[in-house]
């Protein structure tokens, strides 16, 4: 009782009296996650037989696993092996142990010696499979450690003379991975039963498995080889000998991967000289392995003909007489030894035997080979493409069309040679297979010429049904060369049936033939009376400008004139007259003439015309000019510097139109200062100096002002390719000033502090955020606004909200213009509808309630992902909006940085009492987080859970329009009682 109330005593006088010396310092609290070791050993020693503990190894496997826990984890899994009978948990245990080592921040140097000490005494192949597999990623981890990688591989080496197949196979990866030239390996450490002296090299080890009695392990042994020389390790030469034995092989597999050795070896040493066996002729080592992978090509197995014939066609050093040979089954002569003169007469002296004239043409040189003659190829390699291109299946022919096109475009001898068989592929019973053909032959049209017969052969294609094999056609024949006036009349009647029997062609047709006007003009010429119907002495009809066939025949003409100053003379006068509708028209197609007497119809012709290589470097020196230019706007008043930033951005929307090739730097420099301008004029002197119910107007001017800045940032962010790190900082740096501007006049227009506080918050957060993705990029940022906040970031932290609002005002009005530096090239994302043309003033009628389909076909233009960011829009005229996401499969690629939409959108509405117009434009969709630091944190990298990963932050999400809008008139009907 006295103790305690002594107690009490001395309780009260410590809250009274504060005692120094019996200071309690404060304690942090540190949250900890339970640990999960203690916890796996509790599960185990729970676990009553083999099939509890697999099924807590699994559910363990589900959960991530820290860094700092993992060797606690390893050691208590270890434990448990060492006690464990059953092979089934014992091979979970030795998986889990591998997935372990893959843990970011965790070092599995440390569990080397006990994975080891476990597979010297393990008993069961699967185990000794899955530990080997477990140390391949420890030594994968551990790219540093040749301590570590020496010792794997002495473990590797010891156990390649397991009987089962599986141990040698890891075994073998674990050399192909982490094998080197400067660790020789000595015969003791390559198993038992070897004698000791010689020092031999990780190559000699892998090849002798080329001979193993199991394929699998043949395979393995090949596969690391190759990964090897990925490692960069040069493979010796005498490995040829032993690969092409392997393409022999009995199993597919073997041979797979022996048509692949013996390529990398042709080109690692593709001059060597190697012998041809029974003979004494000898030959360069690509030639050699030319024959025997065109040999493969009549491979038993189809898998095996498609990657010889791939392998084929990057094989580029090979002789034009071997190239050639692929093409013929006849084995040229060429290609055989000849004897000599002098060999031959040796050989009649010797026998005795001149020719007596008794027997008929007993002396006539003989075609059949004789059985002495040594041939330099394989006869079973002797036409290896007919062969690729016949063959039943269409993953061969399409392999071979493309070996063909890669050698044809690095031999322009050998292109004309096949191109009668890439001709033939035209007629091939698969869309594919054409497709593929036209392609190739499209890429190699700079070296051939067609004739006639195979001109009737290509136009025949335009008969297809599929829309992609005629836009692949109409493609190939703008860049294709073809020899008589005659091909060019019957391109052109083919192409007009085309348009007759297709007529949404028609773009693609009249495109093709201004390509086709343009490279043929002499041959257009003398066809010129004919395709105009004009007659020396009669007036003849006047033809109708809307028929399309009409318009085809004048862009082909017109084409062709531009290099032929002769032809306008054949030239009627309405002639002339369609000429000036279809240049404002179709100004695309038809290009600038200088007709005789007439002058030129539009002051820009001459630009246009001499637009060249000076005309671009001029304007894109105007183009740098013009920013170096505004770059002095800080010395100017601010009506003299709103002037020259209006002039400046009227001048770079000109250039833009004037050059394409500078379109997309005209276009993102224009909106850049757009965005100053707007920036400039939101922060006038009269607003900031007025009280805020005097200005009303100004501040709602300030807030659409600075809401059309950070849209325009968000355009010159995704709307533009080829942006470098410092125009994205550039970009973000200009979104940081609107956002200031926004929080500025919320805290004028609002009342209320906790709002005030939240966006106060979130704009600091955004300034960090700036500091941490751009860091790099900060010391070009001089002067600049973000450079002012950072160098107060530490007052911007503790102050108040209105006074943060005071000092964002007062940085932002003084911060001056960010001179903006353009990177090599830039292009903007670009869209133009071609159907529906929206000329049409026939409604499309339908039932109300249902749907009606409208084709839509678009070009797009340097667009990323146009899959995933590609959406369409239809505006109807109540208001209401539909956004539609195409199918993957509605986008084709006919080029680079061109893709091609062509998709159906249904449009559905209540009755109308008259037709109206829907409105459709193609939206680019992009999504923009205001923090991307979430890819750093880290996850436990052998765990496919995210349980413990942090929640992204929230991305600002939005469209682009970057289509012209089409109206297309639709009337939906009432439905019938």
């Amino acid at each position: 009782m006295a103790a305690h109330l002594k107690k009490r005593v001395y309780e009260e006088f410590s809250k009274v009296v504060q005692i120094p010396h019996e200071e309690v310092p404060a304690k942090k609290l540190r949250l900890s996650k339970p640990s999960k070791s203690a916890a796996l050993h509790v599960d185990l020693c729970k676990a009553t037989n083999s099939t509890d503990a697999l099924q807590y190894l699994l559910q363990f496997a589900r959960k991530p696993v820290e860094a700092e826990s993992v060797e606690g984890v390893v050691r208590i899994l270890l434990e448990h092996y060492y006690k464990e009978t059953d092979n089934s948990v014992r091979l979970k245990i030795a998986s889990l142990l591998g997935l372990l080592s893959k843990t970011q921040g965790f070092s599995p140097d440390c569990i080397v010696d006990d994975v080891i000490s476990t597979l010297n005494n393990e008993k069961s192949h699967q185990v000794l499979v899955q530990l080997l597999d477990t140390l391949l990623v420890i030594g994968t981890q551990l790219p540093e450690n040749p301590a570590v990688r020496q010792r794997l591989i002495e473990v590797a080496c010891k156990h390649l003379s397991d009987t089962y197949f599986g141990v040698r196979i890891k075994c073998l990866q674990l050399l192909g991975c982490l094998g080197t030239v400067d660790a020789p390996l000595t015969k003791d450490n390559e198993g038992q039963g070897m004698s000791t002296g010689g020092v031999r090299d990780v190559q000699n080890v892998i090849s002798d498995y080329f001979g193993d009695q199991d394929p699998r392990v043949r395979t393995a042994a090949i596969k690391a080889m190759l990964q090897l020389h990925e490692r960069g390790m040069k493979i010796h030469q005498i490995i040829y000998d032993q690969a092409c034995r392997l393409l022999s092989d009995d199993y597919e597999q073997v041979r797979s991967a022996a048509v692949q050795m013996v390529w990398v070896l042709s080109q690692l040493y593709p001059e060597s000289i190697v012998p041809i066996p029974s003979s004494n002729e000898e030959i360069r080592l690509v030639d050699d392995s030319f024959g025997k992978i065109s040999h493969m090509v009549s491979d038993g197995s189809w898998m095996v003909r498609v990657q010889a014939a791939k392998t084929l066609g990057s094989m580029l050093q090979v002789s034009p007489h071997f190239l050639e040979q692929t093409l013929d089954k006849k084995l040229m002569s060429d290609l055989r030894r000849k004897r000599t003169a002098h060999e031959r007469a040796k050989e009649l002296y010797t026998s005795g035997e001149f020719s007596s004239g008794r027997k008929w043409a007993d002396d006539a040189p003989k075609e059949k080979v004789d059985t002495n003659a040594v041939n330099l190829i394989a006869s079973g390699a002797c036409g290896a493409f007919v062969h690729g291109l016949e063959d039943e299946m269409y993953e061969v022919r399409i392999a071979a069309v493309e070996a063909l096109c890669l050698l044809a475009r690095s031999s322009p001898s050998f292109a004309e040679k096949c191109l009668d068989f890439l001709v033939d592929m035209f007629n091939d019973e698969i869309e594919e297979v054409r497709l593929q053909s036209i392609h190739v032959l499209r890429e190699i049209s700079t070296h051939i010429t067609l004739r006639e017969d195979q001109l009737d052969t290509v136009l025949a294609v335009l008969e297809d049904s599929s829309r992609d094999i005629r836009e692949a056609l109409h493609e190939l024949l703008c860049y294709t060369n073809v020899s008589t006036k005659e091909c060019i009349q019957l391109a052109l009647l083919e192409l007009l049936k085309n348009l007759n029997k297709y007529p949404t062609d028609r773009n693609s047709v009249w495109k093709c033939l201004k390509f086709l006007g343009s490279r043929h003009p002499t041959l257009v010429l003398p066809l010129v009376p004919e395709l105009l119907s004009t007659h020396p002495y009669f007036d003849t009809p006047e033809p109708d400008m809307d028929d399309p066939a009409y318009i085809a025949v004048l862009v082909l003409v017109f084409n062709a004139a531009k290099s032929c100053p002769t032809m306008p003379a054949l030239f009627s006068d309405h002639t002339f007259r369609h000429y000036a509708y279809l240049r404002d028209s179709l100004s695309h197609l038809v290009p600038p003439l200088r007709l005789p007497g007439r002058k030129p119809l539009y002051g820009l012709d001459s630009v246009d015309s001499g637009g060249g290589s000076g005309s671009v470097e001029a304007a894109h020196l105007f183009l740098q000019q013009s920013l170096n230019r505004v770059s002095t706007v800080q010395n100017l008043e601010a009506p003299g510097a709103q002037d020259l930033l209006d002039f400046t951005i009227r001048d770079l929307q000109r250039l833009g139109q004037l050059q394409p090739e500078l379109a997309g730097a005209a276009d993102f420099s224009a909106t850049y200062l757009r965005c100053q301008l707007l920036l400039m004029k939101a922060l006038q002197e009269k607003l900031w100096n007025m009280a805020v119910p005097l200005c009303l107007k100004q501040n709602a001017t300030a807030t659409a002002a600075a809401r059309q800045i950070l849209e325009e940032t968000y355009k010159l962010e995704f709307l533009y390719s080829g942006l470098e790190s410092r125009q994205v900082a550039t970009i973000h740096h200009v979104r940081l000033q609107a956002k200031a501007l926004q929080l500025v006049l919320t805290a004028r227009t609002r009342r209320g502090l906790e709002p005030l506080i939240g966006s106060c918050e979130k704009f600091l957060q955004d300034v960090e955020s700036f500091q941490r993705l751009f860091l790099t990029e900060l010391p070009h940022l001089q002067d600049s606004f973000v450079e002012k906040l950072l160098e107060l970031m530490p007052r911007l932290s503790s102050c108040k909200p209105a006074e943060l609002v005071k000092i964002l005002q007062t940085t932002l009005r003084q911060s001056g213009l960010l001179q903006l530096r353009l990177p090599e090239q830039i292009h903007r994302a670009t869209a133009t509808i071609i159907e529906p043309t929206g000329e049409s003033d026939n409604p499309l009628r339908f039932t109300s309630g249902l749907v009606v389909a409208l084709d839509l076909d678009a070009t797009l233009e340097h667009v990323q992902d146009p899959q995933n960011t590609v959406k369409v829009q239809l505006l109807y005229p109540d208001g209401q909006s539909h956004v539609i996401q195409p199918r993957p499969g509605d986008f084709r690629k006919p080029g680079p940085h061109r893709h091609r939409l062509i998709t159906q959108v249904y449009l559905s509405h209540t009755a109308w009492t008259e037709p109206c117009q829907v409105e459709v434009r193609l939206l680019l969709a992009y999504s923009s987080s205001s923090s991307s630091s979430s890819s750093s944190s880290s996850k436990a990298g052998w765990s496919d859970s995210t349980d413990s990963l942090p929640p992204p932050e929230a991305a600002i999400e939005g469209t682009i329009p970057f289509s012209k809008s089409v109206k297309v008139f639709i009337m939906p009907k009432p439905a019938r009682r």
